[in-house]
């Protein structure tokens, strides 16, 4: 499905991302968090889309609006997040037995979702792992009132959309996002 971004692609996305989020850049970490990746991506058995590695690297977990949750693997702890997706997808297997996923399966299945995001009001984010190439999968959100949507864009592109307002996702709390999002490490 095209050409792999390379570096600088990715660096522009994070860009991207910091302008539609400004207040996300007093966190950015300018010597990088040195994931490693080779073991994270061994333990989790796929690789991961190169624009969230971007903003692995540059930041750590993000708090924005005391609202969503970007989960980002630590340096030194990396299996702590390959388990943290495990547990998810345990509990999207539930939902899916339930018939409660519009037939999306859970990772570690073909085309499965794997979580990177979530609301403090049970939100999800997903990517749906449609592809051998993590950066053409899709964002799949389901919304705590239970709807499902699907994205043809990454997580960082489909953040900065939501944020520059581009991108309207069904299901979620009105008000969001705020006129003025605040971002927490």
């Amino acid at each position: 499905m095209g050409e792999q971004p390379g570096l600088a692609d990715d660096m522009l996305r994070v860009e991207e991302l910091e302008a539609a989020l400004p207040s996300m850049t007093q966190w950015r970490v300018t010597a990088g968090r040195s994931v490693d990746w080779t073991a994270l991506e061994a333990d989790l058995g796929t690789a991961l889309p190169s624009d969230y590695r971007s903003v692995a690297e540059a930041y750590p977990a993000l708090v924005i609006d005391d609202f969503l949750f970007v989960s980002v693997p630590r340096p030194g702890v990396e299996t702590a997040w390959a388990s943290g997706a495990r547990e998810s997808a345990e509990i999207l297997q539930d939902l899916y037995e339930m018939g409660d996923t519009e037939d999306y399966v859970p990772y570690p299945r073909p085309g499965g979702l794997l979580r990177w995001a979530e609301s403090n009001e049970g939100d999800y984010l997903y990517w749906r792992m449609s592809s051998p190439d993590p950066d053409s999968w899709p964002v799949v959100v389901r919304g705590a009132n239970g709807d499902w949507s699907e994205f043809p864009v990454g997580a960082v592109e489909f953040l900065a959309g939501v944020y520059r307002r581009t991108i309207d996702v069904p299901g979620l709390p009105e008000g969001f996002p705020s006129d003025d999002p605040k971002v927490v490490a």
